[in-house]
């Protein structure tokens, strides 16, 4: 449906459609076609899809952190001619989605912040990646990728697993070094500051990032939205595909900026 594009900086992304800029940003361990339920916004925006560093095309990252991956997104919409768009980030992405609010306010002209999270406790973080690092060793590729579908899937039916594995492909140096910068994500003193609209989007059965967190967020964020999805785990795009697209279109239609 769209193209591949790579500019001289090197960050791989798909554009197409036409209206407001409308950035979608991947997850952990995903790429940039993971989107693809939601390349149906074309017809109201013009689509512009990253991959992030050490994510699917883009293979010489540099220094993986949270700062990077949103410089880059920053860089790309700046090279593009693209003064501001509605950022869309799920999980990882929707940390990256906040960082480019702090170091570009003005880019965003909306937020919406996917199953992801604003503070994560040093010490917790240490332990947490500590164990996922224990819980990976020895185990085949293919052993990783069905344990992340059943962790990251509240339906364990074959259509939501192949899905997954569609988009799902982490890369083995880059992994564990991504999962780190987002441990060290501390957005406590941002959210209050936020003062475009923003849309924060939780699951019922997120076993990765659970809906309270989302909810607390929503409570920093000065007039957010905030709706949760029943019957999902942490990819509602995925598991829930027509009803996010709804709630996702309803917002980016109340906070259209042309006419």
């Amino acid at each position: 449906m769209g193209e591949l594009f790579k500019l001289s900086s090197g960050i791989p992304y798909l554009r197409f459609g036409v209206g407001e800029p409308l950035v979608f940003i991947h997850g952990l361990g995903e790429i940039k076609e993971g989107w693809s339920n939601q390349f149906e916004f074309a017809d109201q925006y013009d689509l512009i899809i990253p991959d992030l560093r050490g994510h699917g095309e883009y293979q010489s990252p540099g220094e993986i952190s949270i700062k990077n991956f949103a410089y880059d997104v920053i860089t790309l919409l700046k090279g593009l001619g693209i003064e501001s768009a509605h950022i869309c980030g799920l999980s990882m992405g929707g940390m990256v989605a906040q960082e480019i609010y702090r170091q570009a306010p003005e880019i965003c002209r909306s937020l919406m912040l996917v199953s992801t999270f604003h503070y994560a406790p040093k010490q917790l973080g240490k332990l947490f990646l500590k164990l996922r690092q224990t819980r990976a060793e020895n185990k085949s590729p293919d052993a990783l990728r069905e344990t992340a579908a059943k962790v990251c899937l509240y339906s364990w039916t074959k259509e939501n697993f192949e899905d997954f594995y569609q988009f799902y492909k982490p890369n083995s140096e880059f992994y564990f070094k991504s999962m780190e910068a987002c441990l060290k994500v501390n957005n406590l003193r941002l959210l209050p500051m936020i003062k475009v609209p923003t849309l924060i989007i939780g699951g019922q059965y997120d076993s990765v990032i659970p809906v309270w967190v989302q909810f607390l967020m929503h409570k920093q964020i000065p007039h957010s939205e905030f709706v949760i999805f029943r019957n999902t785990g942490h990819i509602a795009k995925l598991e829930a595909k027509d009803a996010f697209n709804n709630v996702l279109r309803n917002f980016l239609n109340k906070h259209k900026i042309a006419s």
